[in-house]
């Protein structure tokens, strides 16, 4: 079974940068698909950045050019590097690995924007 670790996550001021790592346990890491999703209290879960495992990315619409998710394969790991954090983007950040009917979850990183 996969296994995710997520680091990262602390607090910034709005405006500021945080990079987010997610390691993977599973050798056939470079199979699955990898995706960076959010909970904020009181809200749904959220879909924030994807990649699959050919390099292609897809991104929600309220991250509008400020986030970018890369994976580096030979170590089985995924990057949301943010930007211009705001307040909004305040939420518990989780990892995601999905391949055929496997769909696996990290434990999460908080990151909180706050001025």
């Amino acid at each position: 079974q996969v296994q995710l670790v997520e680091s990262g996550g602390g607090l910034v001021q709005p405006g500021g940068s945080l990079r987010l790592s997610c390691a993977a346990s599973e050798i056939s890491f470079r199979r699955y698909a990898m995706g960076w999703y959010r909970q904020a209290p009181g809200k749904q879960r959220e879909l924030v950045a994807g990649i699959a495992s050919g390099g292609t990315t897809n991104y929600a619409g309220f991250v509008k050019g400020r986030f970018s998710i890369s994976r580096d394969n030979a170590r089985n790991t995924v990057y949301l590097q943010m930007n211009s954090l705001k307040p909004e983007d305040t939420a518990v950040y989780y990892c995601n690995a999905k391949w055929s009917s496997y769909d696996f979850w990290g434990q999460g990183t908080q990151v909180t924007v706050s001025s």
